[in-house]
């Protein structure tokens, strides 16, 4: 198996709503809650016993992954519609950062 260096996502802007910076960020929050007590109910941090097979509550962990990615790309598009930032900027400048410190090449 090759190792990838990247992870490309894309992800929709989402029809129906008016989220605003609040909203948004604490629906981050919120599933960023999710993905962490998932994480840790299928690890047994809660004290509970495990009633599921690893690979079944990855799965679990992958799904709310997505939540809290697809919340962020909302907010990316809050950013730009609502404020005017230029979001690919701000990637370009994040991944500047990231190999300034080492982290990637």
């Amino acid at each position: 198996m090759s190792e990838k260096t990247t992870k490309t996502i894309t992800l929709p802007r989402l029809n129906r709503l008016s989220p605003s910076l609040e909203s948004t960020a604490l629906k981050i929050m919120e599933e960023s809650g999710e993905l962490a007590q998932a994480i840790g109910k299928f690890r047994g941090l809660n004290g509970e016993a495990l009633r599921v097979e690893e690979a079944e509550a990855m799965q679990f962990v992958a799904k709310e992954l997505m939540d809290v990615a697809q919340t962020a790309v909302t907010m990316m598009f809050v950013l730009e519609e609502q404020y005017g930032i230029d979001i690919e900027q701000v990637i370009t400048t994040h991944l500047e950062k990231l190999k300034n410190k080492g982290y990637c090449d």
